[in-house]
């Protein structure tokens, strides 16, 4: 019995459609599954036992992750879109993933390795088309918020030429300056804030607090707000009145989502090894922004963060491209995952306990 299941597994492993290699301390192949051959281009007898790199051209994997992450601490590694040259000169583009694996007192690493040219690609031409109707709601909103001063100043000017009373000259213009302050308000909103973080150490639940006492001013009594704080947090380095904008605009969202009700929740933890683009924060602060209104339009969710683009009415659709640009300033990251009946935003950043001096 224990040899039928052995063999088995051993049928399992081979017919797996991922490509799966064991290789050693020193990166040699000990095992390859067929799928592996397929990839590679080379049958297993060619494979076995012989260094990792052999089989490439070129290749941007990254080594120092593997010995570092996954043999010396044991940590689970995934890099994505790895691209490599085989030793045929066909090029690839894959995900690996790679575990730590101990059998008779000696340590593996477990790589598995998925081709994903064809997603990329599909990926690619995705990110154009919402690239192409960003790009579009772009052109419109800003046409849309500029028209309207420049017709403000067109008439204030027709005045002005035939006005001869001194009062009514004087209000046509105020009129301009204040059209023309309308639209420089529109273009530094458009370029984002200007000024680098000004970090001091602080409590961020105290913080959190005070965005909360703002907002309970403002909110209606069939709204809740609630808190999910992790108490052992000590205090952070951060811009507090960045990151205070940062939350307060997104409550806000929140409450004007919540039309018929219901409840916001923040919530605070610590989280580990968190990626952001192609790099890994070792320890990171979430502050988690949730709502159970009606969610996220499903035609807004990948241009979300893009300027000018919103689905409130009046909205200038800055808000959130001003946050994204805000906590990236911190170098942290900012995500939104949404449904009907649940809305979500996480605020990722670097966790740093001790201030290194303003402007960072």
């Amino acid at each position: 019995m224990v040899h039928s299941l052995t063999s088995f597994a051993e049928n399992v492993w081979q017919n797996l459609s991922t490509c799966i290699l064991v290789i050693d301390d020193a990166y040699t192949i000990q095992f390859a599954n067929n799928s592996c051959s397929e990839l590679f281009g080379l049958g297993l007898k060619r494979l076995l036992n012989q260094p990792l790199l052999s089989i490439f051209n070129h290749h941007s994997i990254d080594l120092e992750k593997l010995s570092q992450y996954v043999l010396d601490e044991g940590v689970d590694c995934q890099q994505h879109r790895v691209d490599v040259v085989f030793i045929d000169n066909r090029s690839a583009t894959l995900n690996i993933y790679s575990r730590k694996i101990v059998h008779q007192h000696q340590a593996y690493i477990l790589l598995e390795c998925r081709k994903i040219d064809d997603e990329v690609k599909f990926d690619q031409a995705s990110k154009q088309m919402h690239q192409y109707h960003a790009a579009r709601t772009l052109i419109r909103g800003l046409a849309h918020e500029i028209k309207n001063p420049l017709g403000g100043i067109r008439g204030a000017a027709q005045l002005l030429q035939y006005e001869t009373c001194q009062q009514e000259r004087e209000q046509c213009a105020q009129l301009i300056i204040e059209q023309a302050d309308r639209l420089t308000e529109l273009v530094d909103k458009l370029l984002g804030p200007n000024q680098l973080p000004n970090k001091t150490s602080c409590n961020i639940h105290q913080l959190l607090e005070s965005v909360i006492k703002l907002c309970s001013f403002e909110q209606g009594q069939h709204i809740s707000l609630k808190k999910d704080y992790d108490p052992s947090i000590p205090d952070v380095v951060i811009d507090q009145a960045k990151i205070q904008q940062v939350i307060l605009n997104i409550v806000r969202n929140a409450q004007q989502a919540l039309k018929q009700g219901g409840e916001i929740t923040l919530k605070t933890r610590f989280r580990h090894r968190v990626r952001q683009g192609d790099h890994v924060v070792k320890k990171a602060l979430l502050i988690q922004i949730s709502d159970n209104g009606p969610g996220i339009d499903e035609q807004l969710k990948d241009t979300l963060f893009y300027p000018m683009v919103t689905n409130k009415e009046g909205g200038s659709g800055l808000g959130l491209s001003i946050a994204q640009t805000l906590i990236e300033q911190h170098g942290g990251s900012i995500e939104c995952d949404s449904w009907p009946g649940h809305t979500e935003f996480n605020i990722y950043l670097p966790f740093t306990s001790q201030p290194s001096g303003n402007h960072e």
